[in-house]
């Protein structure tokens, strides 16, 4: 009885983490500009861009477009906002 708990407690999070990533993703466009775009996540946050931007940019960038679309999930998630930048690192 305790290994089908602990193994639905292992299960859940891997289910739920495969609906939607959690990291965002850069693309180059060019020397010293990237675009960035987020994980769909509740409220639109950008911490995840952030992160990334900080990992691609060490020595600082600044944020020259964002945009928030808003996008549903099929399988009945709830609608979450997804944000992407146009970064130049400094």
């Amino acid at each position: 009885m305790h290994l089908l708990v602990a193994a639905t407690l292992l299960l859940v999070p891997a289910a739920l983490a495969s609906c939607a990533p959690l990291q965002s993703s850069a693309t180059k466009i060019d020397d010293r500009t990237f675009r960035i775009e987020g994980p769909g996540v509740p409220g639109g946050a950008e911490a995840p861009n952030r992160r990334t931007a900080e990992r691609v940019c060490p020595g600082g960038y600044r944020v020259l477009d964002s945009a928030r679309h808003k996008e549903g999930c099929a399988d009945g998630c709830s609608a979450a906002i997804s944000t992407t930048w146009t970064i130049r690192c400094l």
